[in-house]
């Protein structure tokens, strides 16, 4: 090899290999937090006598500056500076000179990029909790729109017993209740302030880290600086809480998408949300529904991810934890666009009533409470279901449905059926439940009644 190739070649590995530690592609999203952080570190070592008040104000008129560059979209970013705190640092000392050197003081890399961090997951669990919060109501509002509705139960993905549509409803919404509580407990785990630790072992500086906590609005400081700048478990946090609701909305999907089949048919959903076939043209297709379930798969694909990351780590800060913003910024991506999708999507479904209840009245999930019934004659339950077993073993094998047998077919299996038993209907199985929790219009009525004044305060 020449010495003039050689010198291109350690050229090109050069720029191979500081691409490969960049992170400015990732991290920029963070500038907002990173200048806010900077400039409440700047008041502190003003206050602590660390730097003058004058160095203080030309600080923060450059911080100003810088952050009004971002936003117009005429900060001249620079990839081999590798991150967002780089590049502003090195802007602050092209506009305010050697000074900008003292914004430094008492701080790392690895400690602000943990508070940059656990700014944007704090704002991140709000964002999304107002949204599911949303949907949460769109999901109520349907629940008491259709709260005479009455369906086929299903377990086993067979019709078990009749319920209230508007009851199965209510189920997604209290799914995504534990949702915001998990939301809730991420945040609570953000909610520590790191910036103070510096490197590892904190710093000689007499710094005031209360009123960093303070002016950030964070709750308490973090306690140990080994742990602090090495601690991801908050995002994991965040990741496993989205990852359980990307859970939820795939499970609400799948519902949406076998109801809208012509199988079921019993809803249809907005032409808005769905899409047409290249070569079939009566083909209406879920693919909103679909996308949103797919995208569980890539969300709890980064909760992984960030696992394994950390598994093999020895204390404190390592490079691998760069890579923890990628699945972070991804997952909320995926979220915030799937409850904005999902929650119109469920405001312009079409519910087709009759079929809910003719599935249900075609079933056999009236058997249970022919078993309650002679239980209530004096029968023991094992026996009553027995007989109910062989009643609806009866009704298959001659296609004709409980809820059109005679007292005569009844008392065929019993002696204890008499002419009550033909007041048992899909309506009365429902209003029977009437426990805590139950499908009982009574109790749903009152479950929305909860909902709405949760979701109100």
């Amino acid at each position: 090899m020449t010495e003039n190739n050689s010198k291109k070649f350690i050229k090109r590995l050069s720029d191979e290999v500081g691409d490969f530690t960049v992170s400015l592609d990732l991290d920029v999203r963070l500038y907002e937090y990173d200048i806010r952080g900077s400039k409440v570190h700047t008041e502190m070592l003003s206050n602590q006598n660390i730097i003058t008040s004058e160095e203080k104000s030309i600080i923060i008129k450059g911080l100003d500056q810088i952050l009004l560059e971002i936003k117009s979209d005429s900060f001249p970013w620079d990839p081999t500076l590798e991150d967002i705190h780089m590049n502003i640092e090195s802007r602050l000392h092209e506009k305010i000179g050697t000074v900008a050197g003292k914004l430094h003081t008492a701080r790392s890399r690895n400690d602000q990029i943990s508070l940059d961090t656990r700014m944007f997951v704090k704002d991140a669990c709000i964002e999304i909790n107002n949204l599911i919060k949303k949907l949460q109501k769109t999901i109520v509002d349907l629940a008491e729109n259709s709260s005479n509705i009455i369906m086929p139960g299903y377990t086993h993905m067979q019709r078990a017993q009749p319920v209230l549509l508007a009851h199965h409803l209510l189920a997604y919404y209290e799914m995504f209740s534990r949702d915001v509580e998990k939301f809730n407990n991420a945040f609570v785990e953000a909610d520590i302030m790191p910036l103070g630790s510096a490197a590892l072992a904190g710093t000689p500086h007499p710094i005031d880290r209360e009123y960093v906590a303070q002016k950030l609005n964070f709750s308490r400081l973090t306690a140990n600086s080994i742990d602090t700048v090495s601690d991801r478990d908050f995002i994991l946090s965040f990741l496993f809480a989205s990852s359980v609701f990307i859970t939820h909305i795939s499970r609400f999907s799948e519902e949406l998408i076998l109801w809208s089949s012509s199988e079921f048919n019993f809803i249809q959903l907005s032409d808005e949300f769905t899409t047409g076939s290249s070569i079939m043209p009566q083909k209406r297709n879920p693919d909103f529904a679909e996308i949103s379930r797919g995208k569980s798969g890539r969300v709890i694909g980064n909760l992984i991810s960030l696992f394994t990351i950390l598994k093999g780590l020895p204390l404190s800060y390592n490079r691998d934890l760069q890579e923890d913003k990628t699945g972070l910024f991804d997952s909320y991506d995926t979220v915030v666009s799937v409850l904005k999708i999902f929650n119109k999507m469920i405001k312009g479904i079409h519910l087709k009533a009759e079929n809910f209840t003719s599935a249900a009245m075609e079933s056999l999930s009236l058997a249970t409470d022919i078993a309650d019934y002679l239980v209530n004659k004096g029968l023991d339950f094992r026996e009553s279901y027995s007989i109910a077993s062989s009643i609806s073993d009866h009704s298959l094998a001659i296609s004709k449905p409980i809820s059109k047998f005679s007292v005569d077919d009844y008392k065929s299996f019993s002696p204890l059926f008499e002419e009550d038993v033909l007041q048992i209907n899909i309506r009365t199985s429902v209003e029977s439940r009437i426990s805590f929790g139950g499908t009982a219009t009574q109790n749903v009525l009152s479950q929305i009644k909860i909902a709405r004044k949760k979701l109100n305060e």
